[in-house]
């Protein structure tokens, strides 16, 4: 019985003596968290996070869980900044675990900004429901008035992109109470917003104004291109050159201060308002989406490299460390040993390179890949859709401006689906045969009639959606590269479906093809995609004149 007494008088004073540790931790940072303050103030943002990681560790040895907490918070608002959303909400999860159970004030405000960021991430990824739940949980922790109020403003910010204006006045007219002017006019934006969209009647120009003035007075070039960008949707439709101007300014502004993303926006606003000058504003645009895509990339497997790698290394340094202690204990006894070890520390360290070597390889190798399927899909969905645009507009003698910027729009949404790697949706809610009759008929004009043969509801039946996207894209594919090389004035399709197959007959009696098939980058995509469904691609390239295509594939 009096050794179970003392058992339970040792591990308590051990408890104490370890809460006595932590209370003393917390008074102190340790120098790799101040290095990561500095370079984060720096905006220094990929040293800041290692320095935070390293940070992170030494504060798990002390058994300090706040400063953990505010570690793991400040790496995942620097992994939403660089666009790494799923690694950020990860990472904030793992800050919870460590905050939520510390009974003070401090680690209050840390859940308050780390829920405030997993809002933010969601957001970025369009699911607003889990934002405005996170963004609550930002309120209900957030401990000084001025952050509460910056959550309020996020919250409505949220409901105004559910088209939801009720409850974004609501939280909107909570947060416009912040004395803070550069809040103030962020929130006088977004309310005049939400009241324009509750009533189209109501006149949002003087706060826009309001907002706008402020941000110049205060030199707030983030703020001043969401005013920007604000007045140029509110002018859109009703004068196209305050509209167009408005853009610009966005623009000059993003390239002065170096905002890809702010220029990315500003660029696809010129390609609504401004049709005249599509491909000039295209190519630009789409040479900056692919920098953006490819960095990333970059990001994520660098925080991946941190988060994981660092950690690796530490555990293979103090397992050497722990072998070479247990051969000097040997060492009087076991002196060949000494040499026996020597020669497996030269061993390894020749296979370690070997291996780190063929590690960064394979990863260089993942890095090319990657790009390569990005920019296929860039290809295909933006550049083939902006190709398919501009050929209605060409074809058609009286054009609908809306219809055209329905339209660029649509394709717009999908490449920021291709950038946060969402999958490709479904070309609206009309059927698919006719939106294969409706592909066709966009390339007729004057000097080129088409023809479709067989393309009822029965052919593309209980066909996967994933097929029909690849059929489609296929197809266009095809009337693109017909348009661009074949010279033809008579353009047909046939499709045919005979018990568990279908078949796509494309004939046209352009140029033709003489000998075998020279796979240029149009063709070589409709080979792959038609790989991908398990089909096969006959050219008969036998025929008088023109060219004869037989697309064949199973339709489950």
């Amino acid at each position: 019985m009096k050794k179970i007494l003392f058992l339970i008088i040792l591990f308590i004073l051990y408890s104490c003596s370890k809460q006595e540790l932590l209370s003393e931790s917390t008074k102190k940072e340790n120098l790799f968290h101040e290095k990561a303050r500095a370079f984060r103030n720096s905006k220094i943002t990929d040293s800041a996070f290692y320095y935070y990681v390293l940070a992170k560790d030494e504060y798990i040895k002390s058994y300090d869980s706040l400063r953990v907490g505010q570690c793991l918070v400040n790496m995942a608002i620097i992994e939403t900044g660089k666009g790494d959303f799923y690694g950020s909400i990860e990472t904030s999860l793992e800050a919870n675990k460590f905050l939520t159970n510390i009974k003070d004030s401090i680690n209050k405000r840390d859940l308050a900004s780390s829920y405030n960021n997993m809002g933010v991430a969601y957001g970025f990824m369009y699911e607003y429901d889990n934002a405005i739940i996170f963004y609550k949980n930002a309120i209900n922790y957030a401990i000084n008035n001025k952050t509460k109020f910056t959550y309020y403003n996020n919250l409505g910010v949220a409901f105004l992109k559910k088209n939801d204006p009720k409850n974004a006045i609501l939280y909107l007219k909570q947060a416009i109470a912040i004395r803070d002017r550069t809040e103030y006019s962020r929130a006088l934006n977004n309310l005049a917003k939400a009241k324009y969209m509750r009533d189209n009647n109501y006149n949002p120009l003087p706060e826009f104004y309001k907002a706008l003035k402020i941000r110049e007075e205060n030199n707030d070039t983030e703020g001043l291109n969401a005013s920007y960008y604000t007045l140029s949707e509110y002018f859109k439709t009703k004068d196209k050159n305050k509209a167009l101007f408005y853009t610009k300014k966005m623009l000059q502004t993003a390239i002065a201060v170096k905002n890809p993303e702010d220029k990315l926006q500003a660029l696809i606003k010129l390609i609504e308002l401004n049709p005249d000058n599509i491909s000039k504003y295209f190519k630009e645009y789409q040479f900056l989406n692919d920098s953006l895509l490819i960095s990333r990339n970059k990001a994520k497997n660098q925080f991946a490299y941190f988060r994981y790698g660092i950690e690796k290394e530490k555990t293979e340094n103090l397992s050497l460390k722990a072998d070479v202690a247990e051969r000097e204990n040997h060492i009087i006894l076991r002196n060949i040993g000494i040499v026996t070890l020597f020669f497996l520390l030269i061993g390894g360290f020749f296979l370690y390179k070997k291996r780190k070597k063929r590690l960064e390889q394979e990863k260089e190798l993942e890095v090319k890949n990657t790009q390569l399927k990005l920019s296929k899909k860039v290809h295909d969905v933006v550049a083939n859709g902006i190709y398919q645009v501009m050929t209605k507009i060409e074809n058609k003698e009286h054009f609908d401006k809306n219809e055209a910027l329905d339209e660029l729009e649509f394709v717009y949404e999908k490449s920021r689906d291709i950038s946060y790697e969402k999958e490709d949706s479904k070309h609206g809610d009309l059927q698919f045969g006719k939106k294969i009759s409706d592909l066709i008929a966009s390339f007729k004009n004057d000097s080129v009639n088409t023809y479709i043969a067989g393309n009822d509801h029965e052919i593309w039946k209980d066909l996967k959606s994933s097929i029909q996207e690849e059929i489609f894209q296929i197809t266009r594919e095809l009337l693109v590269n017909m348009k661009k090389h074949s010279k033809a004035d008579r353009v047909a399709f046939k499709f045919e479906r005979i018990n568990d197959t279908v078949t796509v007959q494309y004939t046209d009696n352009g140029i033709g093809i003489s000998g075998e098939p020279i796979f240029n980058n149009g063709l070589k995509s409709t080979v792959s995609r038609i790989e991908n469904i398990r089909g096969k691609i006959i050219f008969d390239t036998e025929t008088e004149k023109g060219l004869r295509i037989i697309i064949s594939f199973p339709a489950s």
